[in-house]
């Protein structure tokens, strides 16, 4: 998976958090369990891997620059999400089976922890390995042998690997509130999403193949996008900001709608629908019938 350096280090992305939240380099590097030198130097290769200044240090404490304060509401969210994802699979640890398994982003956040949480119950002694990646990672993954499963959400055919429908998602335009699309009368059509640059997913994300595929089913392309992000976490944020309107997995925006941070914009004479789709090489892995008693598949 192709992420912007610096996001894969947790736990420099936690002293961030943690700076902001105490407004000291020497309190959070005592939160954390390192000096104050050596919470300094993460911090300042952190913002070397970024290419952005995220603090302000001063004799009176540190506060977040505006980059800094984007980047920490955006941690905020990485934080919890691999928190949870973490109680999940370690309630699966210590067992006396083991399985590897993959997932592409909408699916690992929004999903997969109840469907492991439906695992667990059925199969207490059963420890499962996820690794969470976008939707080429886990093919790749799966091609490879390194992952006995994977799940992914686009529409692209993948040969030379067994394929089972066992959901479906929409993608759906979202804006921040205030935006000019929410205030229109009639829904979007598919060329105001080719003529206004967008903030969109990373290249190989099941979201950006699938309106890349649906864009192109209407004879139309993308714009290049204003800005391209990792996660859904920093798109939702930089949508919220006011960056640029995006489409994404109407899964993953449920909770900020319902909040009023964002908005769903009605679109029409596009399909943005798209499969949930387990992929396997080979004889189908016992797992996946394990996870079909475990969990409200519909496909």
């Amino acid at each position: 998976m192709a992420l912007v350096p610096g996001v894969e280090d947790l736990d420099a992305l936690a002293l961030l958090v943690s700076v902001v939240e105490l407004g000291s380099l020497s309190q959070a590097g005592a939160r954390h369990g390192v000096s104050q030198p050596a919470a300094s130097s993460r911090l300042a290769r952190l913002e070397a891997k970024l290419g952005l200044r995220l603090v302000v240090r001063s004799t009176t404490g540190c506060v977040p620059t505006p980059a800094g304060a984007a980047v920490v509401e955006w941690s905020r969210e990485m934080l919890a999400t691999a928190e949870r994802m973490g109680r999940a699979v370690s309630a699966l640890k210590g067992t006396s089976g083991a399985v590897s398994i993959a997932a592409s982003l909408t699916i690992a956040e929004q999903l997969l922890p109840g469907w492991l949480a439906g695992l667990h119950s059925n199969y207490p002694d059963l420890k499962v390995r996820v690794t969470v990646a976008n939707s080429a990672t886990v093919v790749g993954l799966v091609r490879d042998g390194a992952v006995s499963l994977g799940f992914v959400e686009t529409t692209e055919e993948i040969p030379g690997l067994r394929t089972r429908v066992v959901g479906h998602d929409l993608l759906v335009v979202v804006v921040p509130p205030g935006h000019p699309w929410g205030r229109r009368r009639s829904p979007l059509q598919p060329t105001h999403l080719a003529e206004s640059p967008l903030v969109l997913r990373e290249e190989g994300s099941g979201t950006r193949i699938t309106l890349e595929r649906a864009m192109a089913g209407v004879g139309l392309s993308l714009a290049e996008p204003v800005l391209e992000l990792a996660s859904t976490a920093a798109v939702r944020n930089a949508v919220a900001a006011g960056v640029a309107p995006t489409v994404m997995s109407g899964l993953a925006v449920v909770d900020d709608v319902a909040a009023g941070r964002l908005a769903v914009v009605p679109a029409e004479g596009i399909d943005l629908g798209r499969p949930l789709t387990a992929v396997w090489k080979g004889a189908q892995p016992a797992v996946l019938s394990w996870l079909e008693r475990a969990a409200a598949w519909e496909g």
